[in-house]
């Protein structure tokens, strides 16, 4: 199922500030900010990914895995993917 537009504009806005902090990482190393300083905005940024992650992976289990008019097959071949996806993820 699609995201609906509310879903939509809140993933688009994590994406817009990830690619607000990954420049301004950008600039820092051009800058010679310190490794310190790197290091911080480079946890900053894998956050907000893990946080864009996070609601895409929910998003997946409540429409294509829980959801309520989805076959058994139809679930049992979302969850597969998720499965894929998260495992690579960790790995």
């Amino acid at each position: 199922m699609r995201y609906t537009e509310k879903e939509k504009r809140k993933l688009v806005n994590r994406l817009s500030r990830l690619r607000g902090q990954i420049e301004a990482m950008q600039i820092a190393l051009e800058n010679d900010a310190s490794c310190t300083a790197l290091l911080q905005q480079g946890v900053a940024c894998r956050g907000a990914m893990d946080g864009f992650i996070g609601a895409v992976i929910e998003h997946h289990v409540r429409q294509h895995v829980a959801g309520p008019g989805n076959t058994a097959e139809g679930r049992a071949s979302a969850a597969e993917e998720l499965i894929k996806v998260v495992h690579a993820y960790l790995t």
